[in-house]
């Protein structure tokens, strides 16, 4: 039944991403998988070892995704223009891509992701973005959380549809990336 299903694992990466983005990360389930394949769940464990390792890879590929959008909008981009670019297209990919977005934010186990540098990347696209504000350890780490908090937090709120007050959330988000630039060149040394 499997081959006539076509399974591999990019397939199946790909609709566990679609999947989670439809229903959410955490109802992605080998039976619900097998369904949209129209095969029993028996017939990906040829393919994946269990639940989990279907999981991470989707957390990769939005990763991979996600770096991508990212690097497009900052390329040529410095100080402020950088980071509310790198900003928008955080933000635009969280609201596109919910349930992706959601297993980006998974705990993994690092041998799950030892042999692939995209964690590694987003990490060097969060450092280039930050380059313009001559941060230093620890200041560049903590101001990198900083980001990385502020910007889950609002998509998360945003997401769940918690902003209930008639300025638009476009607005305030144009507002919180301008007031980090500025805190960002203010940073403490």
């Amino acid at each position: 039944m499997a081959a006539h299903a076509g399974l591999t694992v990019e397939r199946i990466t790909r609709a566990a991403a679609e999947l989670a983005d439809r229903v959410g990360i955490e109802k992605v389930t080998v039976s619900a998988l097998a369904r949209e394949f129209g095969v029993k769940d028996a017939s990906f464990y040829s393919h994946v070892k269990n639940l989990r390792e279907i999981r991470t890879r989707v957390a990769l590929l939005a990763s991979d995704e996600m770096n991508q959008a990212l690097a497009t909008a900052i390329a040529g981009r410095s100080g402020a223009e950088a980071l509310t670019a790198f900003a928008d297209a955080y933000r635009d990919y969280a609201l596109a891509h919910p349930g992706r977005y959601a297993a980006t934010q998974l705990p993994l186990d690092q041998a799950d992701f030892a042999d692939t540098a995209v964690l590694a990347r987003s990490v060097e696209l969060t450092y280039a973005v930050m380059r313009h504000y001559r941060l230093d350890e620890p200041a560049l780490t903590d101001a990198a959380r900083l980001l990385r908090s502020t910007f889950h937090g609002f998509v998360s709120i945003e997401a769940a549809g918690g902003f209930h007050h008639p300025r638009a959330a476009a607005d305030s988000w144009r507002q919180i990336t301008a007031g980090l630039h500025r805190l960002l060149a203010a940073w403490p040394r």
